[in-house]
Order: structure tokens, then sequence, then C-alpha cells
């Protein structure tokens, strides 16, 4: 009898106890769980303005499987002891946290040649057998890549509320970046797998990074004050100096990978870069179309630049997002300005924009030979408008150097000729 009762007790406390276990589970994988804590605050509204808001957050976050549910749960401990202790100012998805394959596969097919828009051409299939992490091109299908962004910092997590989260949401950060496309296929192409390092598909750790600058400023303190004038000042020089040799490769680099896109560069690569190899149909508008387009898209660019910048931003073609202000961003959302033909913005915008850039940074050919044109373009500017049209290239005066950053193209001025200016076109 006394057996019985042990067993009868044994079982109503084991069901006490895993039936209290599985609850204590349940109630910790609910997304309501999730934002019970206010630094959740970005993570939870970008999640239920997001298309992935009918599953729960640990669908994704944690590999399938009990085991992995159960040491994902103990782990977890260190979120509770930071929101007791002090909340890092930034949540931020470590390497050995990122989302998985393994997770996606639960709901996602791989098998998928064509995207669900019908237009790019991506062989799921093939990039996962080849161990490329789906969030890799996807980082911003559900939370907007707002930590890449810089926009879920302990200063405005108050402003993240559902509305707020709505407007951030934009398609050009849910959907693969171009950029991101672009800067795996011509790693590849020189021969390198940027993805076996996970931290190319996950945002810096700010934590690291400043415990990075921690320790360095730490080995200069240590240094003699001579020794660390020295060093700094050979450090500066070689900072600024690195910066402009980077910032020149970026350029040619991304001129160059234009080229290709366009067809105007045919390079022997693995991968070809060119817009057909991805796009199944490329959305020409029907203006492009029209004999000696390149030479006659001038007053189109004038009249319509934000329809332009729409496709020709060189932005979109880097990988790299800048980190932004979601104070400034809702107010843009709230006021937004309608584009007014501006032929000063279409000229800064030319020489800034690298798509404009790839081919303005080219001798037009109708300027023929320079000793011809020099004697022949007079009757080419006669007038304010045409004038207008050769400030695109030329700047009229010496430019000062750092005085702006919209470079011309050519360093030849019109006033290295025209010493006395010009006879006005409007008699006073």
């Amino acid at each position: 009898m006394n057996r019985w009762k042990l067993l009868f007790v044994s079982l109503i406390g084991c069901i006490v106890v895993f039936g209290g276990g599985y609850g204590v589970l349940s109630l910790t994988n609910s997304p309501a769980f999730c934002s019970s804590c206010h630094e959740m605050a970005p993570e939870y509204s970008t999640f239920t303005a997001s298309a992935h808001n009918q599953i729960s957050c640990v669908q994704c976050h944690i590999k399938p499987g009990a085991i992995n549910m159960l040491t994902h749960k103990m782990k977890s401990m260190k979120e509770v002891y930071y929101h007791v202790t002090g909340v890092p100012k930034q949540i931020v998805q470590t390497e050995e946290e990122a989302v998985s394959n393994e997770n996606c596969l639960q709901c996602h097919s791989k098998n998928r040649l064509v995207t669900a828009s019908g237009d790019l051409k991506v062989n799921h299939k093939g990039h996962i057998e080849k161990e490329i992490p789906c969030i890799t091109c996807h980082a911003g299908v559900v939370h907007a890549k707002m930590a890449t962004r810089g926009i879920n910092v302990e200063e405005v997590r108050g402003e993240w509320t559902k509305e707020n989260a709505e407007k951030m949401m934009e398609k050009k950060y849910l959907r693969p970046n171009m950029g991101t496309c672009i800067d795996c296929h011509d790693k590849v192409n020189n021969g390198e797998k940027p993805w076996k390092n996970a931290a190319y598909s996950v945002p810096p750790n700010p934590e690291e990074v400043e415990k990075k600058l921690e320790e360095n400023s730490k080995e200069s303190a240590k240094k003699t004050s001579t020794e660390a004038t020295t060093v700094a000042a050979t450090e500066l020089k070689t900072e600024g100096e690195n910066a402009e040799t980077i910032a020149a490769e970026h350029e040619e680099k991304t001129q160059d990978i234009i080229l290709q896109a366009i067809g105007k560069e045919q390079k022997d690569v693995k991968i070809s870069m060119e817009c057909g190899t991805c796009h199944k149909k490329v959305k020409v508008p029907k203006s492009h179309k029209t004999a000696q387009w390149n030479q006659k898209h001038g007053g189109t660019a004038v009249n319509e630049l934000d329809k332009c910048v729409n496709c020709h931003q060189d932005s979109k073609w880097v990988r790299e997002i800048p980190k932004e202000d979601i104070i400034s961003l809702l107010k843009m959302k709230e006021s937004k300005t309608k584009y007014k033909a501006n032929l000063t913005v279409v000229k800064d915008q030319s020489r800034i924009n690298k798509f404009c850039s790839a081919c303005h940074s080219n001798r037009p050919p109708g300027h023929v030979k320079s000793d011809q044109w020099l004697t022949a373009h007079a009757s080419k500017a006669k007038t304010a408008d045409q004038k207008a049209e050769c400030f695109v290239c030329h700047d009229q005066q010496k430019p000062v150097p750092g005085f702006t950053t919209a470079k011309a193209p050519t360093d030849v001025y019109c006033e290295y000729c025209h010493r006395t200016g010009f006879k006005s076109d409007v008699k006073d």
C-alpha cells in the first residue's frame, strides 16, 4: 500500500515539475514574453510589422530539437542578468546565435530557382549546398536590418511603436540588398568564400568594437609621451593615406562593376556581373530605347531625377549600410517633398553618383579631337542653357580644393582660356 502511495505521490510530483517546466518553456517561447522587456521594443515591434508575425520568435532563433531548446534556455540566463544589472546599449545578434539554415528550411523550400516576384534567378539549393547562410542575403526579412542601421540603441527604444516600425520597414531593408550579391560574387571571382567567416553575415557587435578600442588606447597609454606622439602622428598620417587609397580603390571598383553590369566591359569570371545574369527581366523604360539615348538623356535627368536615382544610385550597389537616426527618418516620412527640376542638383549628382560618372568621366564622342573642339565649341555654348550643359562636366572657374565635394570629371575649366569672362547673353 505504501509503495502505491509513493508511486502516486511521485507521479503527481512529476506532473507538477514537468508540467510547470513545460509551462515555463511555453511562456518564455512566446513573442509576448519577449515584449515584456523594454529593451526588446525595437525587435518586437518590427516582428509584429513583418510578414513573419504569425510564427514565434524561437522558430527562427533556436535550432530545431529539444536539446537545442534547453541549451538555448540555459544560455539565455545571461539575458536575464543583463536585464537586471544593465541592458546593453544595442541588441545585436552574435555569430554563435545567428539564425541557421535549419530554421529557415522548416518552412521554406530550397528548390526555388526564381524569386517570388519572378524576376531574380537565384539557385537557392546551390547556395545552401555551398553552406551559404540564408541570412547573408535575407538579413532584414523580419527586423529590417535595424542593428546595422544603428536605430535600435538605448536612446531611441521609446520611439519603437508598431506604427513607427511600419514606417521603418522599407522594402530596401526587407529584401536582399543588391550590394550584398555584388560584393559576394565579386569576392568569389577573386577566389574568396566570404560566408565561411560567420562575421560576414551578422552586424558587428558594438561592445566588442568598444572593447578593442579600449585595448588599443591602453596600449598607447603605456608608451612614453614622446613615443606616443610619434606613433600617433605616424598612425594619423598612415590612416589618412590609407583612407584616400581605400576611397580611390572603392570608386574604381564600383565603376568597374557598373560597367560590367551594363555590358560595357566584359570579363572572363566565374560569375558574370551583367544585370541579365541574375535578373530574368530588366525593366528598361521606353524612353531609354530611343536612338542615341546616351547623348540625349540630359533633359529627362533634369526633370525626372527622382525617378532616375531609383535605379541609378550607387548606394544600392554597395553592401555597407550607413548609420541612421530614427528621429530624422520619422520626420522625413512625415514631410516628403516633391522633386523640382534643378540643373545644379543634377550636375552634382552626375559627378557624385558613380553610376553617372562611370560614363561622364569619358570624353563625349561629339567633342572630336581636342585641337578641333577648341576652336569649334563656341557655337555649342551660345545660350545659358547650352552653357549649363557644359557645366555638368566642366567648372566655369578654377575649382578650390576642399570647397566642394562634387568634383568635376575633368580638370579643364572654362576660365582657364576665357580669362576675361563671357559675353552676357542678357543685355542690361
